[in-house]
């Protein structure tokens, strides 16, 4: 007997993932990432395919509230998983902060790596709203308490996404005006 598109092989799996608040049940082969799911399988392009290796953050994603390289993801792994793109922070044409301020600061170029930008800025900030500490964080920083992000921690904290344009400097204006 075939299998049908939401039954399980030797190579498949039927799993489900909460993409942008909606619920995705998806049969995928065992070595399918997270990002070729989202691309491929959802219809979400906003996340994209940089280096393939975990090295350039254009694919970050938010996955149960926390910045990841969905590139390295498997998405078997992750059933059940509330991911959220870039597409899903804005509220329905009232863009996220991060995305205004992006825009407002003109913290891009060629825009490749903007997604993934600003999916790790706003997982960023919740981190450092949290308390956790970066490696330029000062030690005498209280434990738990909300990081203060100057400049110098907003690179820090953003390091893992590259841009080959060099809009730095606006990238990191834009999260420090949300930040404030």
């Amino acid at each position: 007997m075939e299998p049908t598109s939401q039954q399980e092989t030797a190579h498949s799996s039927v799993l489900t993932l909460h993409v942008n608040g909606t619920p995705h049940t998806l049969t995928l082969d065992h070595r399918t990432t997270l990002l070729d799911a989202l691309r491929e399988q959802v219809g979400l392009t906003g996340a994209k395919k940089g280096c393939d290796h975990g090295q350039c953050g254009a694919c970050t994603v938010l996955v149960d509230g926390r910045r990841a390289n969905s590139c390295l993801l498997l998405a078997a792994a992750h059933n059940g998983a509330h991911v959220t793109t870039v597409e899903g922070l804005a509220d329905g044409e009232r863009l996220h902060p991060v995305q205004q301020a992006f825009v407002a600061r003109d913290a891009l170029q060629c825009g490749y790596c903007t997604p993934g930008q600003i999916c790790s800025a706003v997982g960023m900030l919740a981190e450092a709203a949290e308390g956790h500490p970066s490696y330029v964080t000062p030690p005498e920083h209280p434990p738990g308490a909300p990081a203060a992000l100057t400049a110098h921690e907003i690179r820090e904290r953003m390091s893992g996404n590259l841009c080959r344009c060099g809009a730095y400097p606006n990238i990191v204006d834009a999260i420090g005006e949300v930040a404030t």
